[in-house]
């Protein structure tokens, strides 16, 4: 019995130590954006509805446009998800979460692997973005907490785990 823990607990920490060594490509998730696409001050904004923050970013696109995946990952959920609408989350690289919301349709499914770029939707306003432009909401989450990011702000305790997507995506200048 001691042994099989011993074993459990090796795998699972290299798996851990792996995900995090994984390079972690980033690029515009909408087909055509640049980073003039977003506000660069909309993660984070508060007040934000019944949320409090807005914990991602807003990239604006006409209704249809291409989503394509802003990293390399496993498809975990792809469905209707409350003010998201029609949703795809993708585990990449560094154990995080790409979170797409307010999708018009989806061209994947939970478990497949994708690659970078690879179309996986398409701009919509589904959810609670049903009266607003269409846009795709991305959030990148941290399944692992970065404690240095917690502030005294609202909610600054989830910083942790919610990343800046448009700190990751502001260095990618080729338009797609």
């Amino acid at each position: 019995m001691r042994i099989t823990f011993t074993v459990i607990t090796i795998v699972f920490i290299l798996l851990l130590i792996t995900g995090f060594l994984l390079p972690g490509p980033c690029q515009i998730p909408v087909q055509g954006a640049d980073k003039r696409s977003w506000h660069a001050e909309s993660f984070w904004y508060r007040p934000w509805g019944p949320s409090g923050v807005h914990k991602g970013i807003d990239i604006f696109a006409p209704k249809g446009r291409a989503v394509v995946a802003a990293s390399y990952g496993w498809v975990i959920y792809r469905g209707e998800f409350g003010a998201g609408g029609h949703v795809v989350a993708v585990l990449g690289p560094k154990w995080r979460i790409h979170y797409y919301a307010h999708l018009l349709t989806s061209e994947v499914d939970a478990g497949d692997f994708i690659g970078t770029g690879q179309k996986i939707g398409q701009v919509g306003n589904s959810g609670n973005a049903s009266k607003k432009p269409p846009h795709l909401h991305y959030s990148l989450i941290s399944l692992m907490p970065y404690v240095w990011l917690w502030d005294g702000d609202q909610q600054g305790w989830k910083k942790m785990f919610y990343l800046d997507p448009g700190r990751y995506l502001a260095a990618v200048n080729v338009r797609r």
